[in-house]
């Protein structure tokens, strides 16, 4: 088990990333101790197993880094679009 020791420290507090016995990867609430419906699964290939049989886990947790780095930015475009329409509306043209 290890726990996501990236991107902000709330998160990495209530997330884990978990190899399960099928070789599934899964990211997860940190206290749903196995109970729990998966955030988001990461099922490699036989092919690509062979092809890395020791770094899947830290290939998920670059994949999963770079999803919720990107989640975030994209939450910031939209909250900069929402500021600039709810200014916009308050402008009065003379």
């Amino acid at each position: 088990m290890a726990t996501l020791t990236a991107v902000e420290n709330f998160v990495s507090s209530f997330l884990e990333i978990v190899e399960l016995v099928n070789g599934d990867i899964v990211l997860q609430r940190a206290d749903s101790e196995g109970d729990g419906e998966a955030l988001m699964t990461i099922r490699f290939s036989d092919e690509s197993k062979a092809y890395m049989p020791n770094g899947r886990l830290e290939v998920a947790r670059a994949m999963i880094h770079a999803g919720i780095e990107t989640a975030s930015q994209m939450q910031m475009i939209k909250s900069d679009q929402d500021d600039d329409e709810l200014s916009s509306a308050d402008r009065v043209l003379h």
